[in-house]
């Protein structure tokens, strides 16, 4: 089963003062949304400013990738965070980045969890409930980017906030449809031709061949290719000329 469009989203801002990651520029002239780093894994005032107005330019979606407090290890490190702090922390970082997109003439629009956090949320119901307590606080009813069936959506929807259910184009996924921690060899597919006809495979049929060389279902409404690996703004461009190519709409989900 498709969606009959589907949106293209990759990690931004992913820099800190004068060290930058991600080609910014670039990719925000491929994807339809931007998960944009809200300072606690990366990005400061300026970088989030910047991109902000990056996006807004180029009518591409912002949303706020809330993280741990992890600077050093690039929100990579799962931390045992209370949930009443999770969720202030989740709330400001969302307040942080909605300010420059509002200056920038836009808004942030939805809420995706980056790194450790994003993988935690997935089965820890705890720091799931928190993050979506985080994003209620920040107002709105902001949707929730995340993995099909994760306690983050059972979470959202629970709070009565949207759920939007994520695939990934260049990772690797475990038979139960999880995935391969970047610890273990193979985790990141760097084959561009593989990242390439998995994607029209999730977006055209639901499905994607896991680590195990099992066929598992993925039902997603967005699609990311990461910004921080080589080649990232080449890749995202096949992606989506490919998608296209194949009758796939890509457009914006928020």
């Amino acid at each position: 089963m498709t969606w009959g469009s589907i949106d293209l989203n990759a990690d931004l801002g992913e820099g800190f003062g004068r060290w930058r990651l991600t080609d910014d520029e670039e990719l925000l002239s491929v994807v339809t949304s931007a998960n944009v780093a809200c300072g606690f894994h990366a990005g400061d005032a300026a970088t989030m400013r910047r991109v902000c107005g990056l996006a807004a330019e180029r009518s591409v979606r912002i949303g706020a990738q809330v993280s741990y407090r992890d600077l050093a290890g690039f929100g990579r490190r799962s931390m045992d965070v209370p949930a009443d702090e999770l969720a202030a922390e989740v709330a400001y970082q969302i307040g942080a980045l909605d300010v420059f997109a509002r200056a920038a003439g836009s808004r942030v629009s939805y809420v995706k969890p980056h790194g450790a956090l994003y993988n935690r949320v997935v089965h820890d119901e705890e720091q799931a409930a928190a993050v979506v307590e985080g994003a209620r606080l920040a107002g709105g009813r902001l949707p929730l980017l995340g993995l099909p069936g994760s306690a983050l959506h059972a979470m959202a929807e629970k709070a009565g906030l949207p759920a939007v259910t994520e695939a990934f184009a260049d990772r690797a996924y475990t038979a139960d449809g999880t995935l391969v921690p970047r610890g273990q060899e193979g985790a990141v597919l760097t084959d561009p031709d593989v990242v390439v006809e998995r994607s029209v495979s999730m977006a055209r049929f639901g499905t994607v061949i896991s680590h195990c060389g099992t066929s598992i279902g993925v039902r997603a409404r967005s699609l990311c290719v990461h910004g921080d690996t080589a080649g990232a703004v080449a890749l995202a461009r096949r992606v989506r000329t490919r998608l296209e190519g194949s009758g796939v709409p890509v457009e914006a989900f928020a």
